[in-house]
């Protein structure tokens, strides 16, 4: 039975250039300006739920009217530099995790493909040298490492066969 191929795709060389330039340049313009933190300190602050957004907004509508009641310990030029540098990067946050999303999915695609096919290879290199077909024995010694006790090591989410 031949197998289904979920997704087919090439890239020209010029369009995986275009690419590389594209990332390149955002990471250039990126550089000195982001910052990683650890897993720790993303649980420690969190993330500003849509409800706090709209609470910050509402802040800030309300401190540029009454500039009397913004604390003098308040720094609201910063603020202020804080809240146009998030709004400049939440849109092309959204655009780049689209783009994210859209690369792992066809990238989960691709690997279901492949792996599927690397199954399909394995199991005819197996029947091949249980033939005593010359050259077998030594690919398929090589490839059953992957397997423990006649079970593949499936890549999660899928309904791989798993018997050798």
């Amino acid at each position: 039975m031949a197998l289904e191929n979920l997704f087919s795709l090439e890239f020209t060389k010029d369009e995986l250039e275009k690419l590389d330039q594209g990332i390149a340049l955002i990471e250039e313009v990126l550089l000195g300006k982001t910052t990683n933190l650890t897993p720790e300190q993303r649980q420690q602050y969190g993330s500003i739920a849509e409800q706090n957004k709209l609470f910050v907004n509402m802040a800030k509508n309300y401190m540029e009217q009454y500039i009397m009641f913004v604390p003098v310990f308040l720094d609201k030029a910063e603020f202020d530099r804080d809240f146009a540098a998030r709004q400049q990067l939440e849109s092309r946050f959204q655009r780049i995790n689209s783009i994210a999303e859209q690369l792992s999915d066809t990238k989960i695609l691709l690997d279901f493909d492949n792996y599927h096919n690397a199954i399909t290879f394995y199991r005819n290199v197996k029947y091949l040298a249980g033939e005593n077909m010359p050259g077998t024995t030594v690919i398929y010694e090589d490839m059953k490492q992957f397997f423990i006790a006649g079970a593949p090591i499936t890549p999660p989410n899928t309904d791989v066969d798993k018997t050798e």
